[in-house]
C-alpha cells in the first residue's frame, strides 16, 4: 500500500509536524511506501528518507494564523493523488483539508485529530464547513488520547469511527557531558525544566510565580522563545527571581539530551486545552524524569502524566499547588522516576505508535 501524510509545514518544529515526520520515517523504514507532503516558505527540494519514504515540500505564499497559504499543495495533490491508497491528513491544518477537498481523491482517508481549533476563532468560523466535511469524509479518526476524543465537541457524533493512538517517540539518550556542563551552573541545586513556546496557553507566569513558594534550593530553566518573552523577563524582575529563573531561548533538538539529562524534574504549567497532549512530557519520561503537569479540562495532558505514578497533576493556574506538587515529587523521587520510565516504555514508544497506525491502515485497504 502507498500512504501520504498530509499537512502542516516544514521545517519540523511543532508536535503535529513531528508526528507526521516520525510516521513517515518509521513506516518507510518498515518497508511501507509512505510519503509526506507539506509546505514551506522557501522552495525546498524533495527529501529522500530511504527507498520507501520521501518528503515533498511545496512553496507557500505566506503564513497566516499558524497556517501556510500554499495553493501549490492543491495542484501537487491533484497531480499525484491517484498514486496513494490512503491519505492521512493531520488536523488542524485548513490548507491540507482544502487541498484534499479539491484534489478529487476517491481513496481512503485517515484523519489524525491532534486538537480542536481554539485560539483562532475567526479562522474556525471560516473553516468550520470544511472541517465538518473532513470529519464526515474520514474513514477513521485517530486521536492522541482517549480523553481528547471523548471531549471534543466536533467528534461527539462520530465516536464509532474514532480510536486513540498515543503519540510515541524514540527515547532521548541523555548526554552526560552536556548535562554535567549545565549542572555546573547550578551546583547543589534542584533543577526544574520546562520547554515550550512563550505563548499564553503555556502558563509560564503561573510557573514563575510558583518559584516564590519553593525553597531557594530550587532553580528553574525555561527553554523556548516567543511573543511573551519580554513580559516574562519583566515578571521575573518584579518577583525578584533573577537568580532563580533562567530563560534559555530556543533549544534545538541537539540540546535536548543535555537539558533533560541535567534536570531533576520537568514542569508543564499549561492552562488551556490548546495543550492537547504535551510531547515534552514523554520526552522527560524517556529520561526517567518525573513530571508535574495540569488537569486541563478536556485535554490529554493529565492522561499522559499518570497522577501518582509518573508525577503529579494540579489544577491549571494555581502557583501554590504547582509548588506543593513539585516538593511532593522530589520527596518521593526514586518511585516517581521509575514510574516515569515505566510509563514511557509501556505507552509512548515510537514503535508502538507506528504499529498501531500500520494495523489501522491494513484494516482499511
Amino acid at each position: 500500500m502507498r500512504i501520504l501524510q498530509l499537512g502542516k509545514f516544514y521545517p519540523i518544529r511543532g508536535g503535529v509536524e513531528k508526528v507526521m515526520w516520525d510516521l513517515t520515517r518509521g513506516l518507510s523504514e518498515l518497508g511501507v511506501d509512505c510519503d509526506m507532503l507539506c509546505a514551506c516558505l522557501t522552495s525546498g527540494e524533495t527529501i529522500r528518507l530511504n527507498e520507501h519514504g520521501r518528503v515533498f515540500r511545496v512553496k507557500a505564499l505566506a503564513k497566516k494564523a499558524a497556517t501556510m497559504i500554499a495553493p501549490a499543495m492543491i495542484s501537487w495533490l491533484r497531480r499525484h493523488q491517484a498514486g496513494y491508497d490512503i491519505i492521512h491528513v493531520h488536523h488542524p491544518d485548513p490548507m491540507a483539508a482544502l487541498a484534499l477537498r479539491l484534489s478529487g481523491y476517491k481513496g481512503k482517508v485517515v484523519l489524525h485529530y491532534h486538537s480542536d481549533i481554539l485560539s483562532q476563532r475567526f479562522l474556525l468560523t471560516l473553516y468550520r464547513p470544511l472541517q465538518r466535511w473532513l470529519i464526515r469524509r474520514a474513514d477513521r479518526i485517530v486521536g492522541t488520547s482517549p480523553i481528547y476524543i471523548q471531549s471534543s465537541p466536533y467528534l461527539k457524533d462520530v465516536q464509532e469511527k474514532c480510536c486513540p493512538v498515543p503519540i510515541g517517540i524514540r527515547p532521548i539518550a541523555a548526554d552526560p557531558q552536556g548535562a554535567a556542563e549545565i549542572r555546573a551552573r547550578f551546583p547543589g541545586k534542584i533543577l526544574l525544566l520546562s520547554i515550550g513556546r512563550m505563548v499564553p496557553y503555556k502558563g509560564y507566569p503561573v510557573l514563575i510565580r510558583a518559584m516564590k513558594y519553593l525553597p531557594a534550593a530550587y532553580q528553574l530553566v525555561i527553554g523556548g522563545d516567543g511573543p511573551l518573552r519580554g513580559e516574562l523577563e519583566q515578571l521575573i524582575a518584579e518577583e525578584h527571581l533573577q537568580g532563580r529563573v533562567f530563560l534559555e531561548g530556543y533549544l534545538d533538538d541537539g540540546l535536548l539530551p543535555s537539558y533533560y539529562g541535567a534536570c531533576d524534574l520537568f514542569v508543564l504549567s499549561s492552562v488551556m486545552k490548546t495543550e492537547a497532549f504535551g510531547i515534552v512530557q514523554i520526552e522527560a519520561f524517556s529520561c526517567g524524569k518525573p513530571v508535574v503537569a495540569t488537569t486541563i479540562p478536556g485535554s490529554g495532558v493529565s492522561w499522559v502524566n499518570q497522577d501518582g505514578v509518573s508525577g503529579r497533576n494540579v489544577p491549571p493556574g494555581d502557583s501554590r499547588a504547582l509548588a506543593s506538587a513539585i516538593e511532593e515529587v522530589m520527596a518521593q523521587y526514586p518511585a516517581f522516576s521509575e514510574g516515569a520510565r515505566k510509563r514511557f516504555e509501556t505507552c509512548f514508544r515510537e514503535e508502538s505508535m507506528i504499529q498501531s497506525i500500520f494495523q489501522l491502515y491494513e484494516a482499511l485497504v
